[in-house]
């Protein structure tokens, strides 16, 4: 696991060993990262179940002015905090219930979703990002899922803009219109 492209490019990060973390793989983060290229510098990030931290390391990497990391496990957030000094960053990293921390922290640009597969915690942070408003106009959503994952319906002005597939993976990007065009 490594940071693709920025100030950080090429540093290696550690990687969980004995944990119940499932890194996204290095061809979905490429992906996902290409898909994002133009729409990282400069925004406020969040990088929700951060897990390893590495979506929002490679934020901070390619621009981003700041990214929030948060997870409920200790191992975790340790886990981050270790690759962001391994990469010579800093960052807000945050150890708690990741929905419960949702509406907490005010509004973000990009919002990474990647809960452990098997449970309804996509569901839930989607429809609470909903409910507290907490992407700002234009902003971005990235969620991470199994293939067979089906995403509720988002209400206006919020919505599903393209699902990607990469073998058992999905990736969903979601969005916010401009409300004041």
């Amino acid at each position: 696991m490594r940071v693709i492209t920025g100030t950080a490019r090429g540093r290696k990060l550690k990687e969980p060993v004995g944990m119940d973390i499932r890194p996204t793989t290095d061809g979905v983060k490429e992906a996902v990262f290409s898909m994002l290229q133009f729409d990282i510098e400069g925004r406020r990030c969040l990088d929700l179940f951060a897990g390893t931290g590495q979506l929002g390391i490679e934020c901070l990497s390619r621009g981003a002015a700041s990214v929030t990391f948060v997870d409920e496990s200790r191992e975790a957030i340790a886990l981050v905090r270790e690759n962001l000094s391994r990469c010579r960053m800093t960052a807000d990293v945050v150890q708690t219930d990741s929905v419960g921390f949702i509406g907490r922290d005010g509004k973000y640009d990009i919002i990474f979703l990647d809960p452990p597969y098997d449970t309804d915690l996509l569901e839930k942070s989607l429809e609470k990002i909903v409910k507290f408003d907490i992407l700002n106009d234009g902003g971005i959503i990235i969620c991470e899922s199994r293939l067979e994952k089906t995403l509720p319906a988002l209400s206006a002005p919020y919505f599903v803009e393209k699902e990607r597939t990469y073998g058992k993976i999905k990736i969903t990007v979601c969005g916010k219109r401009n409300e004041t065009v």
